[in-house]
């Protein structure tokens, strides 16, 4: 654990001079630098807190629905939600559903004990792979029940190998995980933990409400009418020089394309890729009509969720570098899913794979053949989107269980 600490401590050292030269990094450190003057701002003394962590977006929409469902149905406690990542909380940093929004500290004891000293915190929570030993040893001396949401274990990771000893301990304080698969179950019993519940992943209730809450969007409804769209979401430029080529030569087909980074030369990019094709980017469509437009270009945040929704086929964006984005997203229209190889480690995509609903390509061809086949044989597309759609719906009710066995 010293060793931990020390390295935690260099951490931050770091990030502050990184932040010298990096906006992402002086996000963090304005964020760190402002923890403890929102907690004694903003905490009631005479009021419970349940907490909730996530590391960035991807975790918070993992936990979302619980903390609204914690909110509905025991409105005595406060929310307290801490994030890691900048893009996590400048996004969320004015989240509704908590009273207080702010930076985790960096895991340090004394960080711990004064964080917990600012705020009465009655239960805390920790999604998929936020593990913290310094925090969680200081919420088991103060008698604080902890839990893993989402959680998800691989037998490759650092926590079941020989020098993965203090984060055993660490995990051993908890109170109850709540895991993805029979896999992570096996592999905590392995080392001594027994208190686990298996419920699936909690993303599936989020994305269900989101569909069902999703926004009507009339510009691209003009845009799909009466046609077939291709819609690829959170797309990096490794993906789009393979779907771009491929439906510029497709020409019965329109494109909406929601790049994962949107900046000017990234969509200058993606417009000179489409060799003709006419094309409008979203923010400036002020009102005309779009409908003889073949590519819409999302050159803003907030609206993929709701996109997916006019559309026959999803690409997914990111598995030809760090790994795919959310999948599940686009599932839940009932529409089947394409992603590069770099899924290994999302579970959903594994199992979508295995359903028939989620394909995986790794070049320009395995695309052409995948895409070939939907458009030659409806009846095919149709039988994998529905493929996609009943895996998201299988897990409905994932949160309420949670919330359940709470006993708040």
């Amino acid at each position: 654990m010293l060793i931990y600490s020390l390295g935690i401590g260099l951490f931050g050292a770091c990030t502050r001079i990184a932040a010298l030269f990096n906006s992402k990094a002086r996000l963090s450190v304005k964020g760190h630098d402002a923890i403890f003057d929102t907690l004694k701002a903003k905490a009631d003394p005479d009021r419970k807190y349940l907490w909730f962590h996530a590391s960035s977006l991807g975790e918070f929409e993992q936990g979302r629905i619980i903390m609204e469902s914690v909110r509905r149905d025991y409105p005595q406690y406060g929310i307290l939600l801490t994030f890691f990542s900048p893009s996590g909380y400048e996004v969320r940093k004015n989240y509704a559903g908590a009273d207080i929004v702010c930076y985790m500290p960096f895991d340090l004891k004394c960080n711990a004990k004064r964080f917990l000293n600012l705020i009465n915190v009655e239960r805390a929570f920790f999604i998929k792979y936020e593990f913290w030993p310094n925090f969680l040893n200081e919420l088991k001396k103060r008698e604080i029940r902890t839990y893993s949401i989402s959680s998800i274990f691989r037998p490759e990771q650092y926590i079941f190998k020989w020098y993965g000893g203090f984060m055993r301990k660490a995990l051993a304080t908890m109170t109850h995980f709540f895991v993805q698969n029979d896999e992570s179950r096996q592999l905590l019993n392995s080392i001594g933990i027994d208190r686990v519940s298996i419920v699936g992943d909690t993303r599936a209730d989020r994305v269900i409400q989101i569909a069902q809450e999703s926004k009507q969007l009339p510009s691209i409804e003009q845009f799909a009418a009466g046609s077939k769209v291709f819609i690829a979401g959170s797309s990096w430029p490794a993906d789009e020089q393979l779907f771009i080529p491929l439906f510029n030569n497709r020409r019965e087909w329109k494109m909406i394309i929601a790049p994962h980074v949107i900046d000017e030369s990234h969509l200058k990019e993606i417009e000179q890729r489409l060799e003709g094709r006419r094309s409008i980017r979203y923010t400036r469509i002020d009102g005309q009509d779009i409908s003889n437009y073949e590519v819409l270009i999302i050159d803003c945040f907030g609206l993929l969720s709701s996109i997916y929704r006019y559309g026959q086929i999803a690409y997914i964006g990111g598995g030809f570098g760090a790994g795919i984005h959310n999948t599940l997203e686009a599932a839940v229209y009932g529409i089947p899913v394409i992603f590069g190889p770099n899924n290994r480690r999302f579970r959903e995509a594994r199992q979508l794979i295995g359903l028939g609903g989620g394909f995986e390509i790794n070049d320009a061809h395995s695309l052409q053949i995948t895409v070939d086949k939907f458009i030659s044989d409806p009846a095919y597309l149709e039988r994998c989107g529905k493929a996609a759609g009943d895996y998201v719906m299988s897990s409905k009710g994932t949160s309420q269980l949670i919330v359940d066995s709470l006993n708040l």
